[in-house]
């Protein structure tokens, strides 16, 4: 049995949910989806420039499980740059 998942901060709600290559129909993209939590990892460590003790503080969270998250969603981007793939942002 796994351990139930931590209840995590996150302050940003992103005001677009979708971002795609121009100039290409979405029927012909595959699709990369984002959650909340890799969001907002992107945010405090990219945008806002802390460093991950910092932003796993701010998102209530184990420093090292900041890092797996904020790995994952920088892969999930630079897939959709180099493979011309649309990004969703999953909203519950």
């Amino acid at each position: 049995m796994s351990r139930p998942k931590k209840c995590r901060s996150v302050q940003c709600r992103p005001d677009a949910t979708y971002f795609k290559p121009r100039g290409i129909p979405l029927v012909a993209l595959d699709e990369i989806t984002m959650s909340l939590d890799e969001i907002e990892a992107l945010r405090l460590a990219d945008y806002n420039g802390l460093y991950h003790k910092d932003a796993a503080l701010e998102m209530k969270i184990s420093r090292q499980t900041f890092g797996r998250i904020l790995n994952e969603a920088r892969r999930k981007v630079a897939e959709c740059l180099l493979k011309g793939k649309a990004l969703k942002i999953e909203i519950p």
